[in-house]
């Protein structure tokens, strides 16, 4: 197995969510932090090295510039602008391209050739910046996609149905943001469908769904209206995606990745879709048969990320 490297661009409290986590989970061999502001990214690695007699692994972890992505296999960024209370991950757009723009240069400036996994905000638009910024493959530029999306939605259900979140099986698709939309009809509570266990329990009838919808794709705004931002979450999703990567584990993840016509759907777009991931980043993206609806819902979202892409002349 080849040398497990992560670099994270932004010590934000997204990129120190993940880097705890992964410290805690022992998610890699080697870890670097890149900031704008060094000596944050320095006091950072110092505190996380502090508790490594604590960790499940031996690391190396360090505050470092861009040479270091030279023989990073993955790099993970999350720098950006934060999210204020009632603005859109969309309207975050403008704030955030030009960072993303800037930080891609620099990464291939030092010859990079492993994967990039963007976290920023408009997750999708910012991947295919990054994508088209890096000029390396599509399967090799992902983004954190609606990987925290479907892990609230499989939390609601749990709640609903008192089933460990684990057993469930289910997907929030398209946008990481308001147009994304939950397929139910590829739902499952172990191999039981959706719709069964309607059917069969008392704990939940088919009003509920909307609800779980609502509170999944309204989460956010009521994280940050408490407490100004979301981190937690996403942290651990990331370490999810890392490990299907470092472990080469061929894993099914909802992630924002390219559609390349596999939907029916605007084709130039990177969309949040489930996807096969392993050590050479995406293996293949997995079609589901979705039901009309999902289909309608999926070419709303896709033709939303077009337009804003096109505003930036992508």
């Amino acid at each position: 197995m080849q040398k497990s490297k992560v670099v994270i661009i932004g010590t934000g409290f997204v990129g120190m969510s993940y880097a705890y986590a992964l410290v805690n989970q022992g998610g890699c061999e080697e870890l670097v932090l890149i900031d704008v502001n060094n000596e944050k990214a320095v006091g950072e690695a110092m505190d996380l090295n502090h508790g490594l007699a604590f960790a499940p692994r031996k690391m190396k972890i360090k505050a470092g510039d861009y040479k270091e992505v030279e023989d990073a296999h993955l790099v993970v960024i999350t720098a950006g602008v934060n999210q204020k209370e009632g603005e859109t991950r969309i309207e975050l757009l403008n704030r955030n391209a030009s960072i993303m723009k800037s930080v891609v240069k620099n990464i291939m400036k030092h010859k990079f050739d492993g994967i990039i996994l963007v976290a920023s905000n408009p997750v999708d638009v910012l991947a295919y910046v990054a994508w088209k910024e890096s000029g390396l493959d599509k399967s090799r530029v992902i983004g954190s996609g609606t990987s925290l999306d479907s892990a609230r939605l499989r939390y609601e259900i749990s709640n609903y149905i008192n089933i460990d979140p684990r057993n469930i099986h289910a997907y929030i698709l398209g946008e990481h943001g308001d147009s994304e939309f939950v397929c139910w009809s590829n739902a499952n509570v172990g191999a039981k469908p959706m719709k069964d266990v309607v059917n069969d329990m008392e704990e939940i009838e088919f009003e509920d769904l909307d609800k779980i919808y609502k509170r999944v794709r309204d989460a956010a705004y009521e994280i940050i209206k408490r407490k100004n931002a979301t981190y937690y979450g996403i942290g651990m999703a990331l370490v999810r995606i890392t490990q299907a990567i470092f472990n080469n584990e061929n894993r099914i993840l909802p992630i924002s990745v390219l559609n390349d016509g596999l939907y029916p759907c605007e084709k130039d777009v990177y969309i949040g879709l489930p996807a096969v991931l392993n050590r050479d980043g995406v293996h293949h993206v997995v079609k589901l048969e979705l039901d009309m609806t999902e289909k309608i819902k999926l070419n709303k979202s896709a033709n939303i990320l077009r337009s804003t892409l096109n505003q930036i002349n992508y």
